[in-house]
Order: structure tokens, then C-alpha cells, then sequence
């Protein structure tokens, strides 16, 4: 199954700031984890991602796809999102990286883009793992997903939601989420 999921930028950069401007440490690699485990959660509890991200199984654990390029643009090392475009712009109004890895969030988030269970799965992550070691962090996001996946390969969505309680619901409903619409 490929990932059911439209991506939104404008919420995925949104969720950036988000997450930088409520974490202790303003890492990527804390940013990565928050968003991950909170796309499981918001999965297992709402049927979908909250940007739409894809997952790479990385050395230090699952990575969003999307959101590192934005970082990267941030920090100065890539041409993903290369000026004049609009997102080029939002990006750098909105995040600078300090160092190779440590984020800035230049502003509030725009919380109007997120959902109540958007925010809801967001500060569920910010709060179990916001504040937990870089080894540590890692070492948790290696799940059984992440562990059957090669490395550098994009993790299945059929993977990530075999690791939740209800698997086989979650893949029902993602295989045929309207099922009376005929």
C-alpha cells in the first residue's frame, strides 16, 4: 500500500516550529522523534498521519522525509526548496538551524493549522519525549517497524501500523476508509 496520506507543507513547517518551540532539547533528531511518535499515536487513535510524511529507516531510527529536507534548507545544505518559491520563504521566516543540528523556531507556530487531535498527539510526544536524551530517544524509536525495514529505505505504512494495538483495524480502514460509500 503506498502511504494514504496527501502531505500539507504549510502544516509540516508549522509542526516544525511547533515542536521547536516546545522541546527541551532543539535537536533534528528530537524533532524526527516527536514527529514519529506522534504520527503513531495520532494513527492508532485517528486513522492518519498529521502531515502526511513519509518514515526512512535511518541510523538513529525513523526519519521524516520531508521535514529532514526542510531542515536541511534551514541549515543551509540543500537546494530542495532552492528561492524564489513561496515555501522557500515560509521556511527560512519560520526556522534557522544553529550549529549543524539545533533548530530555532523563529516565531509561534500558526496553530490554526493543526486539528484538536493534531495538538492533542503533538503534546502527548512533546511531553513523553521531549526532554529525553539523544541516545536514549534512539534507542526508543527503534522499533519493530524501524527493525524491519533495511536502512535508508522508507518504512511501510503496513510496518508502522503493525507495531499499534488494533493493526488489523487500522489497516482495514486505511485499505477502505468509506466503506457504506459505494
Amino acid at each position: 500500500m503506498e502511504y494514504p496520506f496527501p502531505i500539507n507543507i504549510d502544516k509540516l513547517i508549522e509542526t516544525i516550529v511547533y515542536i521547536a518551540n516546545n522541546v527541551k532539547h532543539k535537536t533534528f533528531l528530537h524533532i524526527f522523534k516527536v514527529f514519529y511518535f506522534a504520527d503513531k499515536d495520532h494513527l492508532e487513535r485517528y486513522g492518519r498521519f498529521i502531515c502526511g510524511d513519509h518514515y526512512v529507516a535511518m541510523k538513529f531510527g525513523p526519519v521524516p522525509s520531508l521535514v529532514y529536507d526542510v531542515l536541511k534548507y534551514a541549515r543551509g545544505d540543500s537546494t530542495f526548496f532552492a528561492p524564489p518559491t513561496e515555501k522557500a520563504q515560509v521556511i527560512s521566516k519560520a526556522i534557522t538551524v544553529r550549529g549543524k543540528f539545533v533548530v530555532k523556531a523563529m516565531r509561534k507556530a500558526n496553530e490554526s493549522e493543526f486539528s484538536q487531535s493534531d495538538l492533542e498527539c503533538l503534546n502527548s510526544a512533546i511531553s513523553k519525549f521531549g526532554k529525553i536524551p539523544f541516545e536514549e530517544l534512539s534507542e526508543l524509536s527503534h522499533d519493530q517497524a524501524w527493525q524491519d525495514t533495511c536502512r535508508n529505505d522508507i518504512i511501510s505504512i503496513e510496518t508502522i501500523a503493525n507495531t499499534l494495538k488494533d493493526s488489523a483495524g487500522i489497516l482495514d480502514y486505511l485499505n477502505n476508509p468509506y466503506p457504506d460509500v459505494k
